[in-house]
């Protein structure tokens, strides 16, 4: 493993900020016990094949298969457009926004590494309209992604782009579709058996949030020229990292024991995400998804009410310095902040020293935008902790499809044992079941 993930918990810790908002080295120890029962737990299920999301990582059929499909996709299409929403669309959008190009769509054909990349989520009659207002269809493959086969948003802007193709295509409108979807139930595969559309299976034991390692995000990468085999091979180190239950050897295990006590101890119900890579902003969109979706919970596991979990916030630096950082440094102390930092980027960009007069220029005058951003984040975490407030900061050597597989694969597990921390099921929404179960309702659907 050439590139490897750290995550440094240093401004998290009370020898730090203090013992009112740091964690101590004894409230870890004291966690312990309670960490080697969830550890065990989590175990036991995924030897029972309960978890099949563990598994995802040493999928190599599939992911030959996906590659096949793309690799002929790129010869037929100019364009790929995926429909979807929540954990459908999140993890595909991160892995494209943090490994293309930055204007991927922009560049030349002979420059880009695929097709140009539309997502479609929201069923907002404006952007759905928009996009097939310029887009050749007939050059254009959509990809629907829903594992129920019904979400309701999904659902309709399949309805729009079918009825698009039909017009264009005539009969030969399901050449331009593929479906991912489960492998036996729903009407999205009962479709896909009558009109004989090409179809690829999500397990149906891998929850939306945690599914960007299977089709729903390996073929959206793979057809854009992303490396999924590296992606997998990066998820199945960090594996390897996260078998032990000790709080300090196993990543996952630290980053969701400090969020836990950061919480539940020390008052932090806010986790910031906070990327300093614009190619980055995405994980935490789909962090958001993540952390959000599997620990806000009315009941635990006994029934009993508890109400628990953190609300997670993304933020990007620099930018957000210069609108979310006050509020981090003076407000209420009840955040713990996650810093994304990238040590090397692709692109090397010197400033040039021209003006070197003037007090505001002179000074970055032949060093470089890499060595700025990473001094602004550096800066941001110290001064968050001069001001006892929690950081922590993860470190990518590089954005590559082996660092991002490492990153989805740690905060899954994270996710996951947190569940047992929190004596919660993390892999439920009733919640959003129940939202949903009333658009259905509003909308006409027969139940």
């Amino acid at each position: 493993m050439s590139e490897v993930l750290e995550l440094n918990c240093r401004n998290a810790m009370a020898d730090v900020v203090g013992e009112e908002h740091g964690i101590s080295e004894a409230e870890l120890a004291d966690l312990q016990e309670k960490a080697d029962e969830a550890h065990q737990h989590l175990k036991a299920r995924r030897d029972a094949g309960e978890l099949p999301f563990f598994h995802l990582p040493y999928e190599k059929e599939l992911a030959e298969e996906i590659l096949r499909f793309a690799s002929d996709m790129r010869g037929s299409f100019s364009n790929y457009v995926h429909v979807g929403i929540g954990g459908s669309s999140l993890g595909p959008k991160a892995v494209h926004r943090a490994l293309l190009h930055p204007f991927h769509n922009e560049l030349p054909d002979d420059e880009r590494s695929g097709p140009r990349i539309y997502y479609l989520e929201n069923p907002d009659p404006d952007t759905v309209a928009g996009l097939l207002d310029f887009l050749d269809v007939s050059r254009t493959l959509f990809n629907i992604v829903t594992k129920s086969g019904s979400t309701a948003e999904t659902a309709a802007i399949f309805l729009v782009v079918a009825d698009a193709l039909q017009k264009a295509l005539g009969p030969k409108w399901k050449q331009n579709l593929v479906f991912t979807t489960d492998p036996e139930q729903g009407d999205l595969r009962a479709l896909a058996r009558e009109e004989h559309i090409l179809t690829f299976s999500i397990d149906p034991g891998v929850g939306g949030r945690f599914s960007v390692l299977t089709p729903v995000g390996l073929l959206p990468a793979a057809v854009a020229g992303i490396d999924i085999r590296a992606m997998l091979n990066g998820a199945a180190d960090m594996d390897r990292r996260c078998q032990s239950a000790d709080l300090r050897d196993n990543p996952a295990y630290q980053f969701a024991a400090l969020h836990y006590l950061a919480n539940q101890r020390h008052g932090k119900t806010q986790a910031v995400m906070m990327p300093y890579a614009d190619s980055l902003y995405d994980l935490a969109d789909w962090f958001r998804q993540l952390w959000a979706e599997s620990l806000g919970k009315a009941r635990d596991l006994d029934g009993r009410e508890v109400h628990v979990g953190q609300t997670p916030i993304k933020a990007l630096g620099a930018v957000d310095q210069h609108s979310q950082v006050q509020l981090y440094i003076e407000g209420p102390n009840d955040k713990l902040i996650t810093f994304l930092r990238v040590e090397q980027f692709r692109r090397e960009v010197k400033i040039a020293p021209n003006f070197g007069g003037y007090r505001s220029y002179g000074y970055l005058g032949g060093k470089r935008l890499n060595q700025l951003l990473n001094v602004e984040q550096q800066a941001t975490a110290e001064a968050l902790a001069a001001h006892q407030r929690p950081n922590l900061t993860l470190h990518f050597p590089k954005v590559t499809p082996g660092t991002l597989g490492q990153f989805f694969f740690m905060l899954e597990v994270a996710t996951a044992f947190s569940g047992g921390l929190y004596h919660i099921d993390p892999f439920d929404q009733p919640g959003v079941e129940h939202g949903k179960k009333l658009t259905y309702r509003m909308m006409g659907r027969d139940e």
